[in-house]
């Protein structure tokens, strides 16, 4: 079992959802905005006493779980209709899960997912 995280730019996600969708083993996924730094940010900044960096970007963040044999068709659907080619792509994080229960079902394993 894995978890998938990725960072995409929030005007890709509309994209990464349908390619998801179209490549068959679509995990659910829950994603939220949040704001990021990405590698060699600039200085901060002040004004009326709140402090913000302005090279801090608007990114989605999409979280999902998989079964080891999805993962590969999954992290291929989310890099290539993530893909620009500019700065600021995105980043996918693969994480090991050793355990994951539904609440409602109580179901553990692939059969949770």
């Amino acid at each position: 079992m894995k978890q998938i995280i990725a960072i995409i730019p929030p005007h890709r996600l509309e994209s990464v959802e349908t390619a998801l969708h179209e490549a068959g083993h679509l995990p659910g996924f829950t994603w939220f905005r949040v704001r990021g730094h990405p590698r060699g940010t600039g200085p901060h900044h002040a004004f009326t006493g709140t402090e913000w960096n302005p090279d801090a970007h608007n990114q989605v963040v999409m979280m999902m779980f998989c079964a080891d044999e999805d993962l590969d068709s999954i992290i291929n659907a989310l890099r290539l209709s993530a893909y620009t080619g500019n700065r600021h792509d995105g980043l996918i994080a693969v994480v090991n899960v050793e355990s994951i229960l539904r609440i409602r079902t109580g179901e553990r394993g692939d059969a949770a997912v």
